[in-house]
């Protein structure tokens, strides 16, 4: 597998986890005091991202798993536990987020493609199999944690140089990452920026001393200039997408309106609620990039960061405390 071939594959290993946040932000948002005023929705939200490193482990294990494997996932779930303490037992100041999580779960997904057929003697042919899965992963991830254990920091601070001077960059900064993104949809990579962007640049420490990084994880602890790479798909998503579709329509014949309409209206109202456009991704439209990347950067930034969640639709609007 070339390279190339390899961000593509974990790109859409990264859906499955990804698709997991709107019931995150939803939770979190209507147990706001704004909506329904109940806590508990919103710690069942939260709960989530407390622990979305996890949830990478498990989601990229078992979609990088030749079949979906449970084994896998609980492999993936092992290693993130093993690496993760090992490491910060080495260096306190460690700390990868969702970057654990993913590498722990390719960690586990490619030892179930590799052995989770093995025999093992007699003797052992109980832990033969998959039950061999999670075993070995533990092990090559207690490696793992040996290495990255002196050579993260080093990285770590680079990355958190080069997410300060982004969110400097402010309005610049945001643009490229919106034009990058469009830029990569139809190579499946935008959702390994996306993740790089949302869940690892930036850091945020709370008055109680909790450390977030990602854009996503600042927005809902409470940093104000957190959102930015967020904000910009709000107009593209609820508006931008909608209203082309529309001329779509006009630009048809007008004997084949109605069922084109038909057939772009429920794409529209998809993308206006939730913000997902996954059907209309394989449009391979400069303009749309070039607004992407200007509604990152424009005006409107400061009022769609008061909203900001995943996916970028109507339903996820709203103030953050």
């Amino acid at each position: 597998m070339n390279i190339l071939g390899f961000f593509q594959r974990l790109g859409r290993a990264l859906q499955l986890p990804i698709a997991v946040l709107p019931v995150a932000a939803l939770l979190l948002r209507f147990g706001q005091p704004d909506l329904l005023n109940m806590p508990f929705i919103a710690q069942a939200g939260g709960s989530i991202f407390d622990n979305l490193a996890l949830v990478f482990a498990i989601g990229v294990a078992s979609s990088w798993s030749k079949d979906s494997a449970g084994a896998a996932a609980l492999a993936g779930a092992v290693g993130y536990f093993v690496m993760t303490k090992a490491m910060v037992t080495i260096n306190p100041e460690i700390n990868m987020g969702v970057l654990a999580g993913i590498i722990t779960g390719l960690v586990g997904g490619a030892v179930y493609n590799r052995w989770s057929g093995i025999k093992l003697p007699d003797f052992l042919s109980f832990f033969g199999g998959k039950r061999f899965v999670p075993i070995a992963t533990g092990f090559f991830c207690l490696v793992l944690a040996a290495i990255f254990g002196y050579v993260w920091p080093p990285v770590q601070h680079g990355i958190h140089a080069g997410g300060e001077w982004i969110v400097s960059a402010g309005a610049l900064g945001s643009g490229i990452f919106g034009f990058i993104n469009r830029l990569l949809i139809p190579t499946g990579l935008h959702q390994v920026l996306n993740t790089i962007a949302w869940f690892q640049i930036g850091e945020f420490t709370q008055c109680a001393g909790t450390v977030f990084h990602g854009d996503i994880n600042r927005f809902y602890a409470g940093d104000g200039t957190a959102g930015m790479f967020m904000s910009g798909f709000f107009p593209i998503m609820m508006f931008g997408l909608p209203g082309r579709r529309s001329g779509d329509v006009f630009a048809a014949p007008k004997e084949r309106r109605p069922m084109v309409g038909g057939m772009l209206l429920s794409v529209a109202i998809t993308a206006f609620l939730t913000g997902v456009t996954s059907r209309w991704n394989s449009c391979l439209c400069s303009l749309r990039r070039c607004c992407t990347s200007a509604r990152h950067s424009d005006r409107y930034q400061p009022v769609c960061r008061d909203a900001a969640g995943y996916p970028c639709g109507i339903l996820f609007l709203g103030r953050r405390d």
